[in-house]
């Protein structure tokens, strides 16, 4: 049976932190991360190391590496044609159920880059023979095998062909080698899998996002998942009577049930990409409309790493690799008190461990 909504107001930032696992994670490994949030952001790879890294105290970049070596979580595109962090276990549900849309939404660029369908097959059976046996092969190496077979991969063909190849289950991104990305065959690299019917899978999305990302509304839904409105409604209802639904200024937001904040004051650094404020179609609970350049300087696309205290994203921050050492360097948008000053350069120090390194705090004057 439905929750009734509850007409309040409620501190949406703060319990996000909480449902997010960015305040008192009960998660206790990177796979545990990936799959209670659903998806993670994972354009910036770095970034998405952090993103995972913050939500699990005490680990460590390697840490991380280590659940994509160990194939329990695995980088690809599984919604919106962007590239995520999901459990290994669910990558092929996720794409049957999210891809198809995005593929039929490329046709206008595919018959851009002139690809055609058998352009596309053409390049799975060359990849297929060269990643057969569980090899794998950097982007520049893919590309080379393309081009030995007559398929041109400037002006954007290239990438697009992985990007395919990777949305239709071919392929999916592997461990690195060194700094480089690599490719691997995803049935070689996961052959365990998770099998679900259409709507099993919408109602197992659904619960992750909001459980994940509450409180949230179904246009957030539809916004992170790229489901149509029917679909995301429909998902929506059937998971229903293990939420919780709050009524804020005559909108629904879904949430699970018992959430509470801790008491303790808390900052963070979080990522650019990040899904505190990339994981929902409206961000005014948590960024103020008037700091929304600086966080996404020209409306194009990339968000800066934000500093959040209370909920709210207060300012937003940068980091440089130094010789042995990390410099972070803070950019409040207000002047910060001094309490606030020592929590964020407590939150720079667990950045720098968390990457091995000592870190140089330095913070802009407002």
């Amino acid at each position: 049976m439905t929750r009734m909504p509850s007409k309040t107001s409620i501190p949406i930032g703060q319990l996000r932190l909480v449902s997010q696992q960015i305040r008192a994670s009960r998660c206790a490994t990177a796979a545990e991360v990936v799959a209670t949030l659903g998806a993670v952001q994972a354009q910036e790879y770095a970034s998405a190391l952090w993103a995972i890294g913050l939500r699990l105290p005490g680990s460590t970049a390697v840490d991380i590496e280590r659940a994509v070596q160990t194939r329990s979580i695995v980088r690809t595109w599984p919604m919106r044609g962007t590239l995520h962090f999901v459990p290994a276990l669910d990558v092929r549900w996720m794409l049957s159920l999210l891809t198809p849309r995005v593929v039929a939404g490329t046709a206008t660029r595919v018959r851009q880059l002139e690809l055609t369908d058998a352009t596309f097959a053409k390049a799975g059976r060359i990849l297929e023979r060269a990643l057969q046996g569980n090899r794998q092969l950097t982007r520049e190496a893919v590309f080379q095998k393309f081009e030995q077979a007559g398929i041109h991969t400037a002006g954007g063909r290239g990438y697009h062909i992985v990007f395919r190849l990777s949305m239709q289950g071919l392929i999916c991104h592997g461990p690195r080698a060194g700094k480089q990305q690599t490719f691997v065959l995803l049935d070689e690299w996961l052959p365990t899998r998770r099998s679900l019917d259409r709507d099993a899978a919408l109602a197992e999305l659904a619960r992750r996002f909001f459980c994940g990302h509450g409180p949230a509304t179904v246009q957030d839904f539809v916004w992170w998942s790229g489901l149509r409105v029917t679909e995301a409604t429909s998902a929506l209802h059937a998971v229903s009577s293990e939420l919780e639904c709050r009524m804020v200024t005559a909108t629904e937001y879904w949430q699970a049930p018992g959430q509470s904040i801790p008491d303790r004051r808390e900052v963070q650094l979080l990522p650019s990409f990040d899904e505190y404020l990339l994981g929902y179609r409206d961000r005014i609970a948590v960024l103020d409309v008037a700091h929304a350049g600086k966080v996404v300087p020209g409306g194009n696309g990339m968000f800066m790493p934000v500093m959040v205290k209370d909920g709210r994203v207060i300012g937003v921050w940068n980091r440089v690799a130094l010789k042995g050492r990390v410099r972070v360097t803070l950019t409040p948008f207000v002047a910060l008190s001094k309490k606030a000053s020592s929590l964020f350069t407590d939150a720079g120090k667990r950045f720098g461990a968390f990457h091995g390194l000592a870190t140089l705090i330095e913070t802009d004057k407002v």
